[in-house]
């Protein structure tokens, strides 16, 4: 079973508001995720939990980062470990990247990797989606501090990068 993990916690300070309430970012986001290959979708609330909660679908399975203000570590820890035994691998979105689609999410969840890790790559830089396996949940929960998330761990562990900047730009959006 591969679950998506859409983070969303952030209080977008650049964006002006939380960027779990811009638009249909976060709808669009956890379809994004169901239509790439998901077979779960869990979202990460955190800033503004109650009204992003109101605009979920619903029984959409929500977890709150209650220290989401120390960045998108904590987010990304409660994600993982909100995940049931039943997950072997998690896909890590971000809620904050509206040309991403369900094409790149696919290609990512489709790759062959043997180390348990992919991650999305626009024009050879790395960004989102990530496809974290099971094996490299505790390594990447221990890691993800401030706003770093699993990028030291991803650092230091082979990725299978996932070429998809035929498909997006994979550019997060911090201004309206």
């Amino acid at each position: 079973m591969i679950a998506g993990v859409l983070l969303a916690a952030g209080a977008g300070r650049r964006m002006g508001m939380p960027k779990a309430l811009v638009d249909d970012w976060l709808v669009r986001s956890i379809e994004v995720l169901r239509e790439g290959g998901c077979d779960d979708v869990l979202v990460v609330l955190g800033a503004a939990a109650d009204e992003a909660r109101a605009r979920l679908p619903e029984g959409q399975r929500v977890v709150v980062a209650d220290d989401w203000d120390s960045g998108m570590g904590a987010s990304l820890r409660v994600g993982l470990e909100a995940l049931g035994p039943d997950v072997e691998a998690a896909v890590v979105h971000l809620v904050d990247l509206p040309d991403v689609g369900a094409d790149v999410v696919a290609r990512v969840v489709s790759t062959d990797s043997t180390t348990g890790l992919a991650r999305a790559t626009y024009a050879g830089v790395p960004g989102h989606p990530v496809l974290i396996g099971r094996r490299h949940w505790a390594g990447v929960i221990e890691a993800a501090v401030g706003d770093q998330g699993a990028r030291g761990y991803l650092g230091t562990h082979d990725v299978r990068l996932v070429e998809c900047g035929d498909l997006a730009g994979g550019n997060d959006v911090d201004r309206r």
